[in-house]
């Protein structure tokens, strides 16, 4: 008995609303969050704007501001010169679908003046037309005009022609005569489409991951460059400079922007990375300044970017492909990454990239970085893909649906996000190594907010939480979320919220994750975790009422507890107060996934569908490679029929609508034309394996490829399908490189939609490189080939010519 009455003390002294400092048991996680943070500061100096129609944008220390309230839009990197001026505004609306608002992109000098003098706006160069496009879907810019933009181009963007006439990124008089002339020239093709005059663009950012000290260099070349990007006309809300590498950020000028990634494809490593501090949850911007300790490296660093608030413009939306190092990304390393910089305090969250494309064709050269042109790794010939969201040809990734998830939250709580300052455990991972303490942040505004929870690791897995609880101090008092520990699965990552306003009642805590929410009829959805057993709490109010049919609803200590909860498409709960009434609903986390939210024939909708959508007007696109998943429930109902699709019933609060598409079958010719000679050993360049160049593939192995002619109809692409081993894979029209691929062990797709006809019915060729057993490279685990029959393999496995189908709906208003 003397046993059990101490251990009921110690429980008591950790748990007492009055000790939250106390460390947390092995089980538990103690977050104090009771103290106000400063309230948002002036930057010091002009930054924002007035649109012509009396819409305001602005800036404090703590995020970006719209209208007097608290804005925290997600930003995407799209490079419109990497891809055809005919798809863009598909691709566009494919971006706001996933939940993007601000859309980003480099002006590659290269791509406009690779030859001097002779400037190129045309065709997939048109930044004009780019930026209308985005701006005609409500859409905003942020344009990255360098000069030097990095963006794996070779030399950073900047032309040949330029590096051999001067000295280049400092204010050496020649270089900036040329810089003058560039910004002169965007100027004059963007003009009129700034936020000043009613156009999209909010922000410009100069320069890139410039570190540069000296006689003018560092601060006083970022101050030429924004002085001169203004006198070209490039007056923004905003500007910005990356603020990672030790950069050079001139005080109360511009504002530093961040970035952090899953993977480095330019790691000189051959062997997997250590685990990656971007998913353990700190306060510290620049990942480079991560410690092994995941302590700061350089605290005066931490202390000049603290005024600023936490932007960031490339958060990893998955990562390229480098010759000496081919990483594979799996969605929850970009989402569970995602998910813990907006626990860590992020208010604008940025992705390089969004959506990956294709290098346009040099005049005189290829434009990809390389180590012929004094880079320290050799890019892609033509493919910049990027394992992004969004694919080289358009294609929807997993990631994209788990993002999206994130970001119908943003954009719906996002300015609720934005007030909530971060506050940290008690008890920190002592290490990178540390896989045993728990990994938590809490965003939160006075006695409201959100507890975020990560146990996820990139290539690290970690183990399942045994009996987690979250003991989180506010300035009202604490609160057990939940009331009872939990598991929490390996490989989970997810938020909950804590004392959420829902139609006027308050919602103490879920373990399930907010999703979105719509006014009319009141709807809040969220969705439950695998392994994670949801359960709502909430406060008891008088003139409360909470309903579950098929739950089981409880009342004690205060609270109506609402769990053992089937997640799907019916209402879970219903919530009543003061005469409002709001519904719960309750998604499984595929459910989730595979949720889309706009607004359509003048109301917002909830869309729930395995397509891949996208709305344009009263029109829902989906597309698929299956025809059975052209399908999508609707909610609320819709005002009639929905044009173009056929109504198939009703799934709880979802109105079903199928179509009638029918798969077709594209046939493909392949032949083999010759086999593949010797390769001699990969060379070494400075530091890592150079690319083959063109000569050496006289040496790959050969097919030519036929494909039926493209149908009609619903399909709306073609993808070609190729499963090889090798080393680099080249596909070809005639003698034009269509796109290229370095060996990783997945497929490989094409999208042939984009293909002229007369090249399509002319044939492909693909050409495979072998791949040696001794090159030294890193390919991902379980990819790297057998090499039983001899010291090099380039293996052609499969070919297929996959459809891609498109069905529309049209909802009346």
């Amino acid at each position: 008995m003397r046993v059990f009455a101490v251990v009921i003390i110690l429980a008591a002294l950790f748990w007492g609303a009055d000790n939250a400092g106390v460390p947390a048991p092995r089980s538990g996680i103690a977050i104090d969050a009771s103290k106000a943070p400063p309230a948002p500061q002036s930057l010091g100096f002009e930054a924002g704007g007035r649109s012509p129609d009396g819409h305001v944008l602005a800036i404090n220390s703590r995020y970006l501001v719209l209208d007097n309230k608290p804005w925290f839009p997600v930003m995407g990197e799209f490079h419109y010169s990497r891809y055809p001026a005919s798809e863009w505004e598909e691709e566009i609306l494919k971006m706001k679908a996933g939940g993007i608002r601000i859309v980003s992109s480099y002006v590659f000098w290269i791509h406009h003046e690779e030859v001097e003098g002779a400037f190129d706006w045309s065709g997939q160069r048109d930044l004009r037309k780019f930026v209308e496009l985005c701006g005609k879907h409500g859409l905003y810019v942020w344009v990255r005009v360098g000069p030097w933009a990095h963006g794996e181009a070779r030399n950073g963007g900047l032309p040949d022609w330029l590096l051999q006439k001067s000295a280049v990124r400092q204010n050496d008089p020649a270089y900036l005569k040329y810089v003058g002339r560039f910004f002169g020239e965007i100027g004059g093709q963007i003009k009129g489409l700034f936020w000043k005059d009613g156009g999209p663009i909010v922000g410009v950012q100069i320069e890139n991951e410039y570190h540069d000290r000296g006689t003018g260099k560092g601060t006083e070349h970022i101050l030429t460059l924004k002085q001169m990007a203004r006198a070209a006309g490039l007056e923004a809300p905003f500007y910005t400079i990356t603020g990672w590498d030790n950069a050079a950020v001139p005080e109360k000028e511009v504002v530093p922007v961040f970035g952090g990634y899953a993977e480095q494809f330019w790691a000189r490593s051959r062997k997997e990375l250590p685990p990656n501090p971007n998913y353990f949850f700190t306060p510290i911007r620049c990942e480079e300044n991560v410690g092994p300790d995941l302590r700061s490296q350089h605290p005066e660093i931490d202390a000049r970017q603290k005024p600023y608030p936490f932007l960031t413009a490339e958060m990893g939306g998955g990562m390229e492909l480098a010759y000496h190092r081919r990483p594979l990304m799996a969605a929850d390393d970009t989402a569970a990454m995602t998910l813990v910089k907006l626990g860590a305090g992020v208010t604008l969250y940025g992705y390089y990239m969004f959506h990956g494309g294709t290098n346009p064709d040099g005049k005189l050269t290829t434009l990809q970085e390389s180590q012929a042109t004094g880079y320290p790794q050799d890019m892609r010939v033509k493919s910049y893909d990027f394992q992004a969201p969004l694919n080289e040809f358009g294609q929807m990734n997993p990631s994209f649906r788990d993002l999206k998830s994130l970001h119908l939250f943003l954009n719906d709580f996002g300015s609720d996000l934005a007030r909530m300052a971060p506050a940290f455990p008690d008890k920190l991972p002592e290490g990178r190594q540390d896989t045993a303490t728990p990994r938590a942040s809490a965003r939160i505004d006075g006695t409201r907010g959100f507890i975020f929870l990560n146990n996820y690791q990139r290539n690290y897995p970690l183990p399942e939480r045994k009996q987690l609880q979250v003991r989180l101090k506010l300035a009202g008092g604490s609160v057990d979320v939940p009331k009872q520990p939990i598991d929490l699965p390996s490989g989970a990552y997810t938020f909950w919220p804590v004392n959420l306003d829902v139609g006027g009642a308050t919602l103490d805590y879920a373990t399930a994750q907010p999703l979105c929410r719509l006014d009319n009829p009141g709807t809040v959805v969220f969705f439950a975790w695998p392994g994670i057993a949801p359960e709502f709490a909430f406060r008891t109010a008088e003139g409360l009422s909470v309903e579950a049919p098929h739950a089981r609803v409880r009342r004690e200590d205060g609270r109506v507890y609402v769990d053992r909860i089937v997640p799907g498409t019916a209402a879970a709960i219903q919530v009543r107060k003061a005469g409002a009434s709001v519904q719960i609903l309750v998604l499984s986390r595929e459910q989730a996934r595979n949720s889309w939210k706009a607004t359509v024939a003048g109301r917002e909708r909830l869309i729930l569908s395995p397509a891949d959508i996208f709305f344009e007007g009263d029109t829902v696109h989906l597309r698929s490679t299956d025809p059975a998943r052209l399908t999508l429930g609707i909610f609320p109902q819709p005002a009639g029929e929905v044009a173009g699709l056929h109504y198939a019933g009703r799934d709880g609060i979802f109105e079903r609508y199928t179509s009638r598409v029918q798969p077709v079958t594209v046939s493909v010719d392949v032949r083999k034309q010759a086999e593949a000679g010797e390769v001699p050993p990969v060379k070494m360049g400075k530091e890592v394996a150079m690319a083959p160049v063109d000569a050496d593939f006289g040496a790959a192995a050969r097919w030519s490829i036929r494909v039926s002619s493209l149908p009609g109809g619903p399909v709306r692409n073609v993808f070609l399908h190729i499963a090889y081993m090798g080393d680099v894979a080249r596909l070809y029209t005639g003698d034009a490189l269509v796109t290229d691929d370095f060996f990783k062990g997945t497929a490989w797709e094409i999208g042939l939609r984009r293909l002229a006809p007369e090249a399509l019915a002319g044939g492909l060729e693909l050409k495979i490189l072998p791949l040696r057993q001794d090159a030294p490279i890193y390919l991902p685990a379980g990819a790297r080939p057998s090499f039983a029959s001899g010291s090099q393999v380039a293996a052609l496995k499969e070919v297929r010519a996959i459809p891609e189908y498109e069905a529309a709906g049209v909802l009346k208003r």
